[in-house]
């Protein structure tokens, strides 16, 4: 593939000052949660990294709108020996404005697995797909993604390494696991299809 698609535009509300994160090649991260309503009234809960100077530039406080643009990323962390995905915003933009939110997202890549399609007790068709997004030096960024009805459908007769262009959303979800210490609350992100290009190439 000769160009990356991963582009993501969210505005939404900040909901606590950011947080150191990380150093990389003498370059300071900082991290935060926007908060981002759904038409339904759910509010999607999403971790933004952004680099020192991004956040000096707008110096935000909690509660102020904010427009970011940037990727979503993938970052494999390893934990007591078991390996979490863990998948975030990386910001090249963000800026204060106020407005009626945005969660807005393109990416495409091959699938790394093969489709899983289930039906729900009432019916709804679900496809839950793992694409394998392009990054820079030959990297990708592994981003779960849940399609509906007639999309999930058609791309469920797709098979690993077909390329699949998602339109969607990037959303919150929280859920139980059961551990050895006892039930512990974890959150999901993945994106959620509005509708899904099948392309003609194959990685």
């Amino acid at each position: 593939m000769e160009q990356t698609t991963n582009s993501i535009t969210l505005r939404g509300s900040l909901q606590s000052l950011p947080q150191f994160s990380h150093e990389n090649h003498e370059r300071r991260f900082y991290r935060f949660i926007l908060e981002v309503p759904r038409l339904s009234g759910a509010i999607d809960l999403l971790p933004i990294i952004a680099e020192e100077q991004i956040i000096m530039d707008i110096d935000p406080f909690a509660g102020e709108m904010l427009t970011v643009t940037g990727q979503i990323r993938s970052h494999n962390l390893r934990k007591d020996g078991a390996r979490h995905l863990l998948i975030f915003v990386f910001a090249s933009t963000v800026t204060a404005e106020d407005g009626e939110p945005i969660n807005d997202v393109i990416v495409e890549g091959p699938l790394c697995r093969e489709p899983t399609y289930r039906r729900t007790p009432l019916g709804r068709e679900i496809c839950d797909v793992m694409l394998a997004v392009p990054r820079a030096f030959h990297r990708a960024d592994y981003l779960p993604c849940i399609l509906w009805g007639r999309t999930a459908q058609e791309v469920s007769e797709c098979h690993t390494r077909d390329c699949i262009r998602i339109y969607g959303r990037l959303q919150s979800r929280i859920y139980t696991k059961l551990t050895e210490e006892g039930p512990e609350e974890r959150t999901a992100y993945e994106i959620s299809a509005l509708s899904a290009d099948i392309l003609d190439e194959q990685i």
